[in-house]
């Protein structure tokens, strides 16, 4: 497989500098500090117990000595050549100052990374600007420290595809048990962050691309309303559904990390409100947010694997026992409607947005769509010798988003989802939000046969399905584990309910205590 990302002279003249760029300081960061929370590193940073610059070499260690050595966790496709120096001048104020974090390789950072989408066809030359995401995250002090593997283009070049595949990085692996997938497309966010490679990292969803890889790797995710976070800067599939957000080992971290990236762009219209309800949301870690709550129970999205069963009945146990109201085999009408003319949708916007974002780039050779058709079949042997672009050739042949059958199914899915779905259902028991099984635990790794993903009744598109198409916010966090192996619920709501989904999921978080570090297991354990 091609590993041609990680810049090996880059990273080893960065871990040469740090030798001789660290002062004086009380103690050399350690393997524990690479899983600390954000809040507990501002406290270190405070006291002079560690530095940024300490974070980021620790950081860069980790990289070398787990995700291209050892376990060959496969995670981080390119390390910031620039991270030391930015570390050793980070400030110190800012909700994020100092904090080590990764971006996936579709998010446009304006320094001397590639921004690929894990395509063979991008990695020539830097992008000149920064995403709007990447530009709040520096503004908020935090370390950008590289790029993370993903799906190539984001799970939409083939319908046999196996997340965590690239043409220009290989496959990343589920650092809990190795043979195992972390699922996509913001698979290699997802690995690093679990692996203990950075803080947090920025992932991407569609639908399911955050939530799932979060789920499989045992994090909290945050898949964001859309529009209160700018996609300018970030190779799309979706206008309608696309957002970046936040994946962390912690709701606390998580619910820092959106607050840093949230808020309006002018360049994206879809984030005109996003300054009215973007804020601290931690401010909602309120581990009695449950109290007095309205919870339904989407028993339509469960009854699929026994494992993820489990763990929605644990979840019941737990909101009860908080104080929280629960009401069960809550319908959302028209869900299995969802999934008709979901993809068709999607392959419209691709079309559109894929070729915007080309003419946005003048650097690139690649002009459209079609060029990278015709690079995917020049360059077969590396691109495609596992799966095909059948997607590409199917968004190809789409009209433009002025057609008035794209514009009948896109209004017909927001609406199905949305109001005539997830806000029906909230309305008719009064609920705050509703309550899902998360993903099944990680299937194995199949290149030769693609995902084996088990996710609710596959009719329905898999629990991720109602936000996304909705444009509503969700969030997954880890309850318990099944043959070493994470397993996690999803809370989501109407459209702007961030804060309340964020005290829900704390309030859970603090009772289940279900975070464990991974073991990097070659398979699971028969016993």
């Amino acid at each position: 497989m091609q590993h041609v990302g990680i810049r090996p002279a880059a990273l080893a003249a960065a871990l040469v500098l740090s030798s001789s760029c660290g002062a004086a300081k009380a103690r050399d960061a350690g393997d524990d500090d690479a899983f600390a929370s954000i809040a507990t590193l501002r406290q270190a940073y405070a006291t002079g117990a560690l530095t940024p610059a300490d974070m980021t070499r620790l950081f860069l260690h980790r990289i070398e000595t787990l995700d291209k050595a050892g376990p060959s966790i496969n995670a981080v496709l390119e390390v910031n050549p620039d991270a030391l120096s930015i570390a050793g001048k980070a400030p110190r104020k800012g909700s994020l100052a100092g904090i080590p974090i990764l971006l996936k390789d579709n998010i446009d950072t304006g320094d001397r990374m590639l921004t690929t989408a894990g395509s063979l066809a991008l990695a020539t030359k830097p992008a000149p600007h920064d995403s709007a995401v990447a530009a709040k995250l520096r503004k908020a002090g935090a370390v950008i420290l590289g790029k993370t593997n993903l799906s190539e283009w984001a799970n939409m070049r083939s319908n046999h595809a196996t997340s965590g595949w690239t043409g220009r990085g290989g496959l990343t692996l589920n650092p809990y048990v190795l043979d195992r997938n972390a699922c996509g497309s913001s698979a290699g966010s997802g690995a690093a962050v679990a692996a203990g490679l950075a803080t947090a990292a920025i992932g991407s969803e569609t639908d399911g691309s955050i939530i799932c890889p979060a789920s499989m790797t045992g994090l909290v995710g945050i898949k964001p309303t859309v529009g209160l976070v700018s996609r300018t800067g970030i190779i799309p599939i979706s206008s309608s559904q696309d957002t970046a957000g936040p994946m962390a080992r912690s709701v606390a971290d998580a619910a820092a990390v959106l607050g840093a990236i949230a808020g309006s762009d002018p360049r994206d219209p879809a984030t005109k409100d996003a300054d009215k309800h973007a804020t601290d949301y931690t401010k909602f870690l309120d581990p009695n947010a449950l109290r007095g709550k309205r919870i339904g129970v989407a028993r339509q999205l469960a009854g699929i694997e026994p494992n993820t069963d489990r763990a929605l009945e644990h979840t019941i146990a737990l909101l009860k026992a908080q104080g929280a109201t629960v009401v069960d085999n809550v319908e959302i009408p028209h869900l299995k409607e969802l999934s008709e003319h979901e993809i068709d949708v999607l392959l419209y916007e691709f079309k559109h947005g894929i070729d915007a974002y080309l003419a946005s780039r003048p650097d690139q050779p690649m002009k459209n769509l079609a060029d990278l058709i015709a690079f995917n079949n020049r360059e077969a042997a590396k691109e495609m010798p596992w799966f095909g672009q059948e997607l590409f050739l199917q968004a190809q042949d789409r009209g433009d988003i002025t057609d008035p059958k794209y514009i009948e199914m896109r209004d017909r899915n927001q609406r199905l989802a949305g109001p005539e779905g997830i806000d029906a259902a909230l309305a008719k028991d009064h609920l705050d939000a509703l309550l899902a099984p998360s993903w099944g635990p990680a299937f194995v790794n199949d290149l030769v046969l693609g995902d084996h993903v088990v996710s609710g009744d596959p009719t329905v598109g898999g629990v991720s399905a109602p936000a996304a198409i909705a444009g509503y916010p969700s969030i997954t966090l880890p309850v318990e584990f099944a043959h070493e192996l994470p397993v996690g619920v999803v809370f989501f709501g109407t459209k702007w309910s961030e804060p309340t989904l964020i005290g829900i999921a704390y309030g859970v978080e603090q009772k289940a205590q279900a975070y464990q570090r991974p073991k990097f297991l070659p398979t699971v354990p028969i016993k």
